[in-house]
């Protein structure tokens, strides 16, 4: 496993203004977490709720998701949505050289998925990239 850690400081500065800036730009959206697939908090946008917490789920979810897809044979686990009944959440992972993250997006039952999974999937590539 990278270390929790090893993202340059540009990388999360960056990652911090993405994710604000997504969270003005997609309505019903209430938190944005990006956080190291151990669980640590990167960067993150939130109305509410704590970014910790976020961070430790979302490394759960991934955990999850990394295992089905392994033992399906279906390659390395790109995205989680959980719908729920006031909204949903999409989990998205990043594969770096430097580290490994996923992308936590929550939203309200206001928010658009097709919208929210659009717009964490190229947010989630060009970290990939940064």
């Amino acid at each position: 496993m990278k270390e929790p850690f090893a993202l340059s400081s540009d990388t999360k500065a960056w990652a911090q203004q993405e994710a604000e800036r997504l969270m003005q730009e997609i309505s019903g959206v209430v938190a944005i977490v990006v956080a190291t697939v151990d669980g640590f908090d990167v960067a993150s946008a939130m109305r509410k709720g704590d970014a910790n917490r976020v961070a430790a789920m979302a490394s759960s979810i991934f955990a999850i998701s990394a295992v089905v897809s392994q033992e399906a044979h279906l390659g390395r686990s790109r995205s989680v949505t959980i719908d729920t009944e006031e909204g949903f959440t999409v989990v998205h992972s990043v594969y770096r050289p430097d580290a490994d993250l996923v992308v936590s997006v929550i939203a309200g039952q206001d928010a658009i998925l097709g919208q929210v999974a659009y717009q964490v999937t190229q947010f989630a590539r060009a970290l990939a990239a940064a």
